[in-house]
């Protein structure tokens, strides 16, 4: 069976969800023919190697017949040397020029008018996402438009980080940019096709590195435009009919949790931790590392270390009873 692990590790390759050789926006697929013509010349230049030594093994092989004197020496080969000095330098020119073309095609072309501008900055141990056009302010879950390549409308990303270096990577959809503190750096990424696209922090950070992951919703025009309404409007305020909501709204005010998150439309406006504006509709916690339910967003109010050791979120202690109704009241928030 062992001869079967390189066809497993294969298909599980194809079906990851990170997968490099499964391009789906214009700075990926650029990055993947240069890594295929990368790969083929490294191969041929493998075959050629190989190919010469195991020429050479058996050609030269000891046999029965020969005689026990050493060999004529053969000194010096101007062709030989001219050859094993100027194919190297001609190959390393060609990459050169080609990861040059590809550099300058990704990250020095003119930026259009009519793009889709997000400001990404990079927190110990998530990210936030800011979108400067629209009001909008989010948390761990990018949400941008697909781009027609009829017409298209890239999506471009200004990032800086708030602490330490961060690298924002998403495979399928470009490669990776380093998020560094007192400096702006930007990418953009133009995927045609809708769905969700996952990717993680490429530079070790700290303790939860491994678990600060990244989570690219590409809607279309008309489901990111009404996502992007829901986003521009101020948290739920009327909890009629719902007293155990408007409770955890209470116990949720008056605790530390306004010093550090921002609620929309309350005195809740903390910027060190995310925004909770809308944070009942976001598919995780946690920066994609928790399934947002209740049971999990409960458990995570209690004591985040017990999820995500090393989170920088203090266990707040509250007592079972508030711990619930805050849990009611940000299940609310829509």
């Amino acid at each position: 069976m062992a001869f079967l692990a390189p066809l497993f590790a294969v298909t599980a390759l194809a079906q990851s969800p990170t997968n490099i050789f499964a391009p789906a926006a214009t700075p990926a697929h650029s990055i993947f023919g240069l890594s295929m013509l990368v790969l083929s010349v490294t191969f041929g230049i493998f075959l050629v190697v190989g190919g010469l030594l195991l020429y050479a093994l058996i050609r030269y092989r000891h046999r029965p017949t020969d005689s026990d004197h050493e060999p004529a020496q053969i000194y010096g080969s101007n062709q030989i040397e001219l050859s094993w000095t100027v194919i190297p330098i001609l190959i390393v020119v060609m990459l050169f020029l080609t990861t040059t073309r590809v550099i300058l095609r990704t990250e020095a072309i003119p930026k259009p008018d009519n793009t889709m501008d997000v400001t990404v900055i990079g927190h110990q141990f998530w990210w936030e996402y800011r979108y400067p056009k629209l009001g909008i302010v989010t948390a761990n879950e990018l949400h941008i438009p697909t781009s027609d390549k009829a017409n298209p409308k890239p999506t471009y990303l200004t990032m800086s980080s708030a602490d330490v270096s961060h690298s924002f990577w998403v495979p399928r959809l470009a490669g990776k940019m380093d998020v560094i503190p007192n400096r702006v750096n930007t990418m953009w990424i133009d995927p045609p096709d809708a769905g969700l696209y996952l990717g993680q922090c490429a530079q070790y950070c700290g303790t939860q590195h491994a678990k600060m992951l990244l989570r690219v919703y590409a809607q279309s025009p008309e489901d990111f435009a009404a996502w992007a309404s829901q986003q521009q409007k101020p948290a739920q305020q009327d909890f009629t009919g719902n007293p155990t909501a408007a409770a955890g709204q209470t116990v949720f005010m008056h605790n530390a949790c306004i010093n550090c998150h921002t609620v929309k439309g309350t005195v809740a406006t903390g910027r060190f931790g995310p925004d909770l504006t809308h944070l009942a509709i976001r598919d995780t916690i946690a920066a994609g590392a928790v399934q947002n339910n209740p049971e999990n967003l409960r458990r995570w109010i209690d004591d985040p270390n017990t999820m995500k050791p090393g989170s920088l979120m203090p266990a707040m202690h509250l007592n079972d009873h508030d711990l619930d109704l805050i849990t009611a009241y940000l299940t609310q928030l829509h």
